[in-house]
């Protein structure tokens, strides 16, 4: 098979995902404005509900409600510098945002649900597993639920002047959408933006090109997450939080859990019948593994606690040979931590190359580091993380 049919064998097969996360930006929910863009909305939603009654599974999560509240009391971009400022927009905006999406949806007997999420409802396991069953029950209900973080109690999203996003679960709506589809196992992300996908330049040269002087080309399949895609798509987005670096993100976590994505440009006319039509839109980004679930919590929505540094010939043999991360390979531990937390593991270089969840508390942990078990004392009380609970990371 040659490089163009495997291509169109890739897109091919996105007409069979049955249950999918789309999420919306807020350029295309705004169309660059400061309201809701009822035009462009009403071809999406209408596009969503053809979808539905095919008897796809849809969750939509749509960013918006920041601008949406600074429209309606007349701020511009300067004046949302502040986390209060942006709640209180998010507070406003949300309800507009749903009012809209009600009115919407309702024309086509499509009924939706408001799911408001912080990253708690991502890092403790059982409200994990709580929200999961909720949306479950959601869609079989047939009901499609509409997700945003909740921004008017949680700053993880909004505080993107400071963010150092290593210590977030989730800082803009393309990672949560991520997460949720890997939460529900999905088959598919679709994420829309107001560029035609992943460009094969960087946006400084993109740029120096919009005068004209030539197209720029898009990636219309991705089979690999590179460091030279990651620099591809670096920069930041004027309306959003993040640019193409966060969906970049957003579409690795899709492929390393079994699933497909699509950065796609929300702005086309008939942009979602066209992918489910399995047209060459945008970028495809195909799966590249498949993390079980408490893998996937571990990895993507877990928050890390602390740290294990760990020498050579623990590392080799969590790497080589699957092992347990025994307390005899720990160098120290960093940061305080409980029983059951997420951990960093860490080399001596200050590499991480793995996570996962502790048997003891941090206290616990730094006795029995460099200290010598006693006859009386369990050999399993030497094992501070399991090897079925240790996961490797792609770095």
């Amino acid at each position: 098979m040659n490089n163009q049919n495997r291509k169109s064998a890739q897109w091919q097969r996105m007409s069979s995902v049955r249950r999918v996360v789309i999420k919306v930006g807020t350029s295309v929910v705004t169309g660059g404005r400061s309201e809701f863009c009822l035009a462009q909305m009403e071809s999406l939603v209408s596009s969503v509900a053809r979808l539905k009654k095919e008897g796809r599974q849809l969750v939509l999560v749509s960013s918006g409600a920041v601008g949406l509240g600074a429209g309606r009391l007349g701020l511009d971009r300067a004046r949302l510098r502040g986390i209060a400022m942006r709640q209180a927009c998010a507070a406003i905006g949300q309800n507009l945002l749903m009012h809209a999406y009600e009115q919407l949806f309702s024309a086509h007997d499509v009924k939706i649900a408001q799911v408001l999420l912080t990253e708690d409802d991502f890092t403790d396991w059982q409200r994990y597993l709580n929200v999961q069953r909720t949306m479950e029950k959601l869609l079989k209900l047939g009901v499609l639920p509409i997700v945003n973080e909740n921004d008017t109690v949680s700053t993880a999203e909004l505080d993107y002047i400071n963010l150092d996003s290593s210590e977030r679960v989730f800082s803009d709506n393309d990672r949560l959408a991520a997460l949720v589809m890997s939460k529900l196992e999905a088959q598919g992300l679709i994420i829309l933006t107001n560029v035609d996908g992943l460009m094969k330049e960087s946006p400084e040269d993109s740029r120096r090109h919009a005068a004209g002087s030539r197209d720029v080309e898009i990636l219309p399949l991705v089979t690999e997450i590179t460091a030279e895609l990651k620099q591809l798509a670096s920069g930041h987005s004027t309306s959003g939080r993040g640019g193409m670096s966060t969906k970049l993100e957003a579409a690795e976590i899709a492929m390393r859990t079994g699933g497909r994505a699509v950065i796609a440009n929300g702005l086309m006319p008939g942009v979602l019948d066209r992918i489910f039509a399995d047209e060459e839109v945008g970028t495809l980004f195909v799966p590249s593994g498949r993390l079980g679930g408490k893998r996937r919590w571990i990895v993507y929505a877990a928050g890390v606690r602390g740290r294990l540094v760990v020498n050579a010939g623990a590392r080799d043999a969590i790497i080589e040979r699957k092992a347990s991360l025994l307390a005899s390979g720990v160098v120290r531990v960093e940061n305080s931590f409980e029983s059951l937390d997420v951990v960093s593991i860490i080399d001596q270089e200050g590499r991480e190359f793995a996570r996962g969840m502790a048997n003891c508390a941090s206290h616990e942990a730094q006795a029995l580091v460099g200290s010598r078990v006693t006859a009386g004392q369990k050999a399993r009380a030497q094992v501070l993380v399991t090897r079925n609970n240790i996961v490797l990371l792609n770095r």
